[in-house]
């Protein structure tokens, strides 16, 4: 059972670090939660059938320094998704996200993800299957639309559908999603952004917890859409390529309290232990450097700090004294 309740999840949805395959994994996590305290953490997309059919709970691996963090599943069977929600419930995550945001081919051929914008009752039957089995709260993260859809008329009507059977809290990101003509890169920069429309969706439906995500970058950005009243923002790419400027000051600025880490190179000295027994266990030093490569963006020494991580974590010796070796490159503030 999760030991964070939804009063403080959502208290720690005021910023949320986006679920982004291949980055956000339980390394990257460690890592986020060393510089913040209170923002939610999510995993990389887990697909229901890799859970159920394919018995992958290795997937589900996590560290209890993680909390608070969410759980994202990727499907459109309601029975998988149940039986994925319960287990990701059992495993300790605080909340379990389904995914009707992501575009990729390979989602489309599975009909889940961004396509499950054209089927909202299909996703509130999910979720409401993922709600009668769960026993942490089950959240959605969607787009405003896909193709030719007008996000002004869906984006209502999703809300609304998926919201009346039991799903208070969405994560909007405020772009559509074209499904043919578009990588997923470029649905992540291509399709506007309207966040007025998403501003506007917490007017209609007050009652629901609404973050926005897509094309945010700093906390002057996520303070500005709190203060014009969303509930939270949700921060991606900038998170994970510039974490320490991203998250090292979010505690004082969005939340009014104290980040024991207080500072990147603190946020340094706190992976060691963690990289040592990940070693012990049999893995690679790169499998967590990669994840830190972005800490020091603007600082002098940051260019040497990624060489030496880049060109040396690979190599089967590589342990913690590399890492302290990059960190001596880093000029103090």
């Amino acid at each position: 059972m999760s030991p964070v309740h939804n009063a403080s999840l959502r208290r720690a949805a005021r910023l949320s670090v986006a679920p982004m395959m291949d980055w956000t994994d339980r390394h990257c996590r460690y890592l986020h939660r060393l510089l913040t305290g209170e923002a939610l953490l999510y995993t990389e997309m887990v697909t229901a059938p890799a859970l159920v059919r394919g018995g992958a709970t290795h997937l589900l691996d996590h560290s209890p320094a993680e909390h608070p963090v969410a759980l994202q599943l990727g499907g459109s069977d309601p029975e998988e998704l149940a039986q994925s929600a319960r287990l990701g419930a059992e495993a300790g995550y605080d909340e379990i996200n389904l995914n009707v945001g992501c575009p990729s081919d390979r989602v489309q051929s599975g009909t889940f993800g961004a396509v499950l914008m054209k089927d909202p009752g299909l996703v509130a039957e999910c979720c409401a299957a993922m709600i009668d089995t769960s026993l942490v709260e089950v959240t959605v993260k969607c787009r405003i639309g896909v193709d030719d859809q007008d996000p002004e008329v869906v984006l209502p009507e999703f809300l609304a559908r998926v919201g009346s059977v039991g799903v208070s809290r969405f994560t909007i990101h405020a772009r559509k999603a074209w499904l043919k003509g578009l990588s997923p890169k470029e649905n992540r920069d291509i399709p506007p952004l309207d966040y007025d429309l998403v501003l506007r969706m917490k007017s209609l439906f007050p009652a629901l917890h609404l973050s926005v995500n897509g094309g945010i970058t700093t906390l002057d950005d996520a303070a500005r859409f709190l203060e014009r009243g969303l509930d939270g923002v949700m921060i991606g790419r900038a998170a994970y390529h510039n974490p320490g400027d991203t998250l090292l000051d979010a505690d004082a600025r969005l939340f009014g309290t104290t980040n024991p880490c207080a500072g990147a190179e603190n946020a340094v000295m706190g992976m060691l232990p963690y990289i040592e027994a990940h070693l012990s266990e049999g893995g690679k030093l790169h499998q967590i450097t990669r994840h830190m490569l972005g800490l020091f963006t603007g600082r002098p020494g940051a260019r040497a700090w990624r060489r030496i991580l880049s060109e040396g974590a690979t190599r089967p010796e590589a342990g913690p004294e590399l890492v302290l070796d990059a960190l001596s490159q880093i000029a103090a503030p």
